[in-house]
């Protein structure tokens, strides 16, 4: 017999940055995050794997704003942020739904990450 209920989602503050420190964030989000790729030209060549904070609410920018330049694109619409000084993008606005902060989950700091799930490709190369 199988059982239908599940464990509670456990909500946590999760912190990150850029590689050299000079870029640092929160969010808050599950401790099981459920992630995407894309195939789009620029995510396919950097193998980005995120998480989207659904509540802008959620995300907080806590040190390095003025260490951040932005890459832009096709119908820049997405905002690809990167570290001045170490050139590692640890979040970005999507194209999809600009109001959401991606976050790179490889620049989680920390161990508040459980498990990554990689939950769908998002066809990125597909949109005109």
């Amino acid at each position: 017999m199988t059982s239908t209920t599940s464990e509670p989602v456990e909500i946590v503050d999760h912190y990150g940055s850029c590689h050299c420190g000079a870029v640092k964030w929160r969010f808050r989000g599950p401790t099981v995050l459920n992630a995407l790729t894309c195939n789009c030209s620029i995510c396919t060549k950097k193998n980005n794997v995120c998480y989207a904070v659904e509540n802008p609410n959620d995300f907080e920018l806590l040190q390095g704003a003025d260490n951040i330049t932005t890459y832009e694109f096709n119908t820049k619409t997405a905002k690809h942020m990167f570290c001045k000084t170490c050139g590692v993008q640890s979040f970005y606005k999507q194209r999809v739904v600009p109001a959401r902060t991606a976050i790179v989950v490889y620049c989680i700091d920390g161990d508040t990450v459980k498990k990554v799930n990689v939950t769908e490709t998002f066809k990125g190369k597909d949109w005109v």
